[in-house]
């Protein structure tokens, strides 16, 4: 009988062993420091700070130091930032953060962010952590969208692990788990291209890209890649009326969720392009980024050009900020005298009469 108990419990000597494994709950929570009026923050000074209001993650008392001049002399083109644990106490805390400067629908720019980073916060060390040299100055300004109406938008991430005691056991596991850092994984992916499976051919540049990611994201290229359609068999694909930097964008996408760095002066181009490109390839999601950031580009310039486009791919919501601009007749009579709006009489006559009915019915009492 006592060598049935000893092979039940795995052991030659008659003693049982056990494990048991302790699971760490971590707490994330995020602030967003808004910047009103970036510009007059500048000109404060070398190593001067701006203080944030202090918020609270698992307990603690956390606030941002903003110094929009750098907080030295080598860091003087710089913005730089930390954060503070707000100590009450002597207590130290270990802490994972990480600083995103977010764009103009709440998004972390992926080329204005930093990777996230584990610290202890000391009271005997000053209880911060951050970077000296978080954003270029020259290249944020030049990125006007994550300047709109001259305010920067910065999140802070915060996860702290709680504090977890428990009897003496004979094997102890704890797990913290960070933010989501997949978008980078992918995006590391794509401009590695460590096992693409397919080229594209793009106005004479080629793209390296996996097959199973387009497919997942994208049910066009699900059915291209997968589907009896040609390009199944193919492994290089040519892609027909679009420019190579769009394409490049849009890839970018697919792959991190979010659009890449564009220049100022092609923000309003290439975002028109990348809706069309949405549209074709069934990325909701990156139709509907598009169509934000096009709203937010209408004048009397760009308004006629933009309501022939909401009109070919059913972007509501961009049509009727089109028609908003359009019910003042100042504006509308600007418009008038436009080649975009002859374009937009000869290719959409019916948005014409559409837009008049719109503008009668706001006018009536």
């Amino acid at each position: 009988m006592s060598s049935t108990a000893e092979s039940a419990v795995g052991s030659g000597h008659g003693e049982a062993v056990t494990t048991s494994a302790i699971v760490a709950e971590a707490v994330t929570g995020s602030h967003v420091l808004q910047i009103k009026g970036y510009s007059l923050t500048k000109g404060l000074g070398i190593g001067k700070f701006i203080k944030s209001s202090t918020f609270c993650v698992c307990g603690h008392r956390w606030y941002i130091r903003y110094y929009p001049d750098g907080d030295c002399l080598d860091s003087a083109d710089w913005i730089s930032i930390y954060l503070q644990h707000d100590h009450t106490d002597a207590v130290d805390v270990k802490a994972r953060f990480k600083f995103s400067v977010l764009d103009d629908i709440g998004e972390p720019v992926p080329t204005f962010s930093q990777k996230s980073c584990m610290r202890t916060f000391s009271s005997s060390k000053g209880g911060s952590w951050g970077f000296n040299k978080f954003v270029a100055r020259k290249a944020l300004e030049e990125s006007s969208s994550y300047l709109k109406d001259d305010c920067l938008k910065v999140r802070c991430d915060v996860t702290v692990s709680k504090e977890i005691s428990t009897e003496a056991t004979t094997t102890t596991q704890c797990v913290m788990v960070p933010p989501s850092n997949m978008h980078l994984h992918f995006g590391c992916l794509l401009s590695g291209a460590v096992g693409a499976d397919v080229t594209f051919d793009v106005a004479g540049e080629m793209f390296a890209a996996h097959r199973c990611v387009l497919a997942a994201r994208s049910s066009v290229f699900k059915a291209e890649l997968f589907g009896p359609m040609k390009e199944k068999a193919m492994n290089s694909i040519r892609i027909q009326e679009m420019e190579a930097r769009v394409f490049k964008a849009m890839l970018h996408f697919i792959y991190t969720d979010a659009l890449p760095f564009i220049e100022k002066g092609d923000v309003f181009l290439i975002t028109q392009h990348l809706l069309v490109a949405a549209d074709r390839y069934d990325l909701e999601r990156l139709k509907l980024i598009c169509e934000v950031k096009l709203c937010k580009c209408i004048d009397t310039s760009t308004v006629a050009a933009t309501l022939v486009l909401a009109e070919r791919h059913g972007c509501q919501g961009l049509k009727k900020a089109c028609f908003e601009l359009l019910k003042s007749p100042v504006h509308l009579k600007t418009v008038m005298a436009t080649e975009g709006f002859d374009h937009l009489l000869t290719t959409c006559p019916s948005l014409i009469k559409e837009l008049l009915l719109a503008k009668d019915a706001a006018t009536c009492p």
